[in-house]
């Protein structure tokens, strides 16, 4: 893993025996020291995310991985995917918990490769911050470790930055980007989707990462909550519910999408744009989608959102998942199996709707491409 880490600085001047000041790095904002020592507690964790294909370890200046082990595909397309977290950020230094906003970054960048049946093989990761803090930089990256471990990908390199003036002692942003791999035949997508196919849903765990500038802007300065704050509705602290990680999806789907019988099709990785943006994204543009609202019942955070801060339904479901984090566009005879097996994986799933053909007289409207029906039952 590359890891070059500045570390928080002491705000001090030292002064010679001419009696001139002698500018330092520390006396920037940079401690080098801190950064060092960031190294050395993440180590651990980072070891835990690995592959046999990963050659070397922390220290280098870049992340390596044996590419001879594509030798086993026929014609490999290599699939990268880069993302972030956005402002759940703010959840996780509100409630200075910080070891698994990197969980939520494993599940951005490598579910959004998984939709194409790539199988994730390699993450890095980039930190920027304020002032860096040895302790919460690694709890940041076991969060990140914890998620490829979960995802089946290794955790070969990283970053982190130390920006002050710029960001605030405690304030963080952070960033990854992923590659993974796929045989071309088995590549999945718009071209493999036939009217007739099935959605299955599954469900999320929660917000995820998308609509927290609406959530935060709703449930802190609308409501004038804060995290401590205990939701008879959720069961929880409202902190403890924002800060929930995403669900990470990627071997569920790859199990799906290696099994004959479950004929996955595509897969669409619910997040910004909610249910039907992204859906829309992996149909052909002669067929549309119906999904039945009144097949499942979305998490309470979400009507609990909605009726705080007066959020329309349509708002609601552009802005977040509304309760699903993936959905398999599946062959009508694969249905059955594809439950069973995701059953036997502990994932809640069901069917929520279907792939039909646009109508003749009105053509294909990416607007209307995918449409919602129905309501959903009472929590």
């Amino acid at each position: 893993m590359s890891t070059s880490i500045p570390e928080p600085g002491r705000t001090h001047v030292v002064v010679d025996d001419t009696g001139r000041a002698r500018v330092s790095y520390a006396a920037a904002g940079v401690s080098i020291e801190a950064g060092d020592r960031a190294v050395e507690l993440m180590k651990e964790s980072v070891s835990r995310a690995t592959r046999p294909e990963v050659v070397g370890g922390l220290g280098g200046f870049a992340g390596l991985f044996d590419a001879s082990a594509l030798a086993r595909f026929r014609r490999p397309l290599l699939a990268t995917a880069t993302d972030g977290v956005g402002t759940k950020v703010d959840i996780a230094r509100r409630m200075d918990v910080h070891d698994t906003i990197g969980i939520d970054l494993v599940a951005m960048v490598l579910d959004d490769l998984v939709v194409c049946g790539a199988e994730p093989l390699f993450m890095t990761d980039y930190i920027a911050c304020g002032s860096v803090v040895p302790e919460r930089i690694a709890a940041i990256v076991s969060g990140v470790a914890e998620g490829c471990r979960l995802a089946g990908a290794a955790l070969i390199g990283g970053e982190t930055a130390e920006h002050p003036g710029l960001l605030g002692a405690d304030e963080y942003d952070v960033a990854g980007a992923g590659t993974g791999v796929v045989e071309a035949d088995a590549l999945l997508g718009p071209e493999r989707v036939l009217a007739g196919d099935v959605l299955i849903a599954m469900r999320s765990s929660g917000l995820h990462s998308n609509g927290y500038s609406l959530a935060r802007h709703v449930l802190f300065t609308i409501s004038g909550w804060d995290v401590d704050r205990h939701v008879d509705e959720l069961g929880r602290t409202l902190g403890e519910e924002l800060l929930e990680p995403t669900r990470i999806y990627a071997l569920d789907c790859l199990t799906l999408a290696r099994h004959p019988q479950c004929e996955v099709h595509a897969f669409s990785h619910v997040t910004g744009g909610g249910l039907a943006a992204n859906l829309a994204r992996v149909l052909p543009s002669h067929l549309s989608a119906v999904i039945d609202r009144s097949t499942w019942t979305p998490a309470p955070v979400f009507g609990l959102i909605a009726a705080q801060g007066g959020v329309e339904r349509a708002e609601r479901e552009r802005t977040f998942n509304d309760g699903v984090g993936m959905v398999a566009v599946v062959g009508a005879d694969g249905v059955a199996d594809t439950l069973s097996t995701l059953a036997a994986q502990g994932m809640d799933a069901w069917v929520c709707g279907e792939v039909g053909a646009h109508p003749v007289d009105e053509g294909p409207d990416p607007t209307q491409q995918v449409v919602l029906v129905g309501n959903h039952p009472a929590g």
